[in-house]
């Protein structure tokens, strides 16, 4: 019960209490202390009917004892916090301020990502770890360090002025990104705040083909959610049930690539939604046009040249050129570290009848990712290459 609710409302309660502080620590740990309060005194007391303003409301007043007990700031900080108790928001969504602050230039690109990830996600930092693939004291030391450098630097916590937002924008989209891939594999919740995210910044900037073209790719890879488990086993893009694609998000996602096309300034996040928009028109695994999935990927590799993009393309190349030529290019790939490298080269192997060595890479694959429904997936393959 309060693990959903923390899932739900740790990012919103933050960006509140960092408007009404002006201190991201200060925030963080007063929305840590209110939830550890909640632990304490729902089981025996029950729910509040407003768990989220429970929660703010907690935080707001430990934060305010919290300073009064340090009295070199009390006076002064007690006075901001009254006038900003009552001041309206300058703008239509506190998390909309927090992601902007998080991705401010002044941070490297990683540490954005991972600051957003953890005050707006409320992920722990062995999560975030994890989809850095670095370990989790790494982590935390970036944790730290960024927001240290947001007190030290004066970052301020607003959204960016109209002409700042196109040179402030790819770092939000990455974050926004990075949020739902998180939340697509397993956090439901998360997956839905970046398609949030991603309506809001639309509605900020409606003619900018990228924020446009993450919102498409993040609607159509949503679209098929209800199909990617069948009976509690991960179900591959090829064989699900294309009646439960959620048609309404595919029109949705389909129609802003469309407009990306009317706009024609192709960026990385258009490329890859018309990608997901090609998968989206076939109405069966047989009738997807490989060739133009190809044709997508070879103008990704011009905009956005990642090992993770070429490997992705080695899964089109095998459709079009065959297994063969897909495994030489995915093996002179340096992602060792990575499930999908050794889970894509054991199904290409697989198709070569290397079997041996196709269940070498499915051990591989399985020992590099942490959710149970891949591993379960992946045991399964293996199994059918020895049966």
């Amino acid at each position: 019960m309060i693990e959903e609710v923390y899932r739900e409302e740790h990012g919103r309660a933050v960006a509140v209490l960092v408007r009404v502080f002006g201190d991201v620590d200060v925030a963080e740990d007063a929305v840590q202390d209110a939830f550890a309060e909640a632990v304490r005194r729902w089981p025996d007391d029950g729910m509040p009917p407003s768990p989220a303003g429970w929660i703010i409301t907690t935080a707001r007043n430990k934060a305010v004892d919290r300073l009064r007990r340090e009295a070199a700031r009390a006076g002064k900080q007690a006075q901001a916090v009254m006038m900003n108790m009552d001041a309206e928001p300058e703008v239509m969504d506190d998390r909309l301020r927090l992601i902007f602050t998080c991705c401010h230039p002044a941070l490297g690109m990683q540490a954005r990502v991972a600051l957003t990830l953890r005050l707006l996600g409320g992920l722990s930092t062995a999560e975030i770890a994890r989809a850095f693939l670095v370990p989790e004291a790494t982590m935390a030391q970036r944790l730290v360090r960024a927001k240290s450098k947001i007190r030290d630097a004066g970052i301020p916590y607003r959204v960016p002025d109209e002409e700042e937002l196109p040179g402030r924008l790819s770092g939000v989209l990455a974050v926004i990104y990075l949020v739902f891939n998180q939340g697509y594999g397993g956090r439901d919740d998360l997956a839905a705040e970046a398609i949030r995210l991603g309506r809001v910044l639309r509605e900020l900037m409606p003619d900018e083909p990228e924020v446009l073209g993450l919102l498409a790719l993040m609607l159509l890879v949503e679209s098929r959610k209800a199909a990617r488990f069948r009976e509690g086993e991960l179900v591959l893009l090829g064989e699900q049930d294309r009646g439960l694609w959620d048609r309404v998000l595919v029109e949705e996602g389909q129609a802003l690539v469309r407009r990306c096309l009317e706009i024609d300034r192709p960026g990385p996040y258009q490329i890859q939604a018309a990608i997901n928009a090609v998968h989206s028109d076939a109405a069966a695994a047989e009738d997807t046009r490989w060739d133009q999935i190809l044709e997508l990927y070879d103008q990704l590799m011009v905009a956005a040249p990642t090992p993770v993009v070429a490997l992705n393309r080695a899964v089109a190349v095998a459709e079009v050129q065959g297994a063969k030529v897909a495994l030489e290019l995915v093996e002179r790939l340096d992602l060792g570290r990575y499930y999908l490298f050794h889970a894509i080269r054991a199904d290409l192997l697989r198709r070569l009848g290397r079997d041996t060595e196709a269940a070498e890479a499915y051990d591989m694959a399985a020992e590099r990712t942490e959710s149970e429904a891949e591993k379960a997936f992946l045991a399964q393959a293996r199994r059918r290459l020895i049966s």
